[in-house]
């Protein structure tokens, strides 16, 4: 009887879509001058029918703390103090101010390395094509994500589990959380003729 592999990877399926926020996949950003910059992207995960998803980044941070222990990152009675850092968050709690999270968890993912950035259409060889633009990806579009927890504590001041963003697939369009409307909506009711 095989049994079953744990992991630290998970990816949602297109049954369970996340909702994008803050998306910087096309170029790094730092977030203050003291920082490296980085790929990130703010990770929308409903709460009303994400319970696979849910269920998945739960086992995969479970596994993480599990791995951060027999690592030396930190032991098992630091998660248990309220410096501890969880990746999972609720939007509601933690973002209360913002509409765009209520109704959402949400962890936040970044990474060194420039994420795969695709959408739902393929080429000649049946790969999926890369998205290259932020007027195809963007803040508020819906997809899949492809995430990574993993602990850190061991050379750093602070102890937790973090969120690596591996690869993004854009599924739908979603309402722009930047603010501003798209050039097909602004000119949509022009009629030429």
């Amino acid at each position: 009887m095989a049994t079953e592999e744990k992991t630290t990877k998970v990816v949602n399926s297109k049954k369970e879509l996340v909702r994008f926020s803050y998306a910087h996949v096309f170029e790094p950003r730092a977030i203050d001058e003291n920082s490296a910059p980085k790929y990130s992207c703010s990770i929308l995960i409903p709460k009303d029918g994400s319970d696979d998803f849910l269920q998945a980044i739960d086992e995969a941070i479970k596994v993480a703390v599990e791995e951060g222990i027999k690592n030396g990152h930190f032991a098992a009675k630091d998660t248990k103090s309220p410096k501890f850092k969880w990746p999972l968050k609720d939007g509601d709690d933690e973002k209360d101010d913002d509409e765009a999270y209520q109704g959402m968890y949400f962890v936040n993912a970044n990474a060194t390395k420039k994420p795969g950035v695709k959408g739902t259409e393929k080429d000649e060889f049946d790969n999926l094509i890369s998205l290259t633009s932020e007027e195809e990806f963007y803040s508020g579009c819906w997809g899949r994500a492809s995430i990574t927890f993993f602990a850190y504590g061991k050379k750093t001041p602070s102890k937790g589990i973090g969120c690596a963003l591996n690869h993004v697939q854009k599924i739908k369009d979603g309402d722009r959380l930047s603010g501003g409307a798209s050039a097909e909506a602004d000119f949509e009711d022009d009629d030429l003729d």
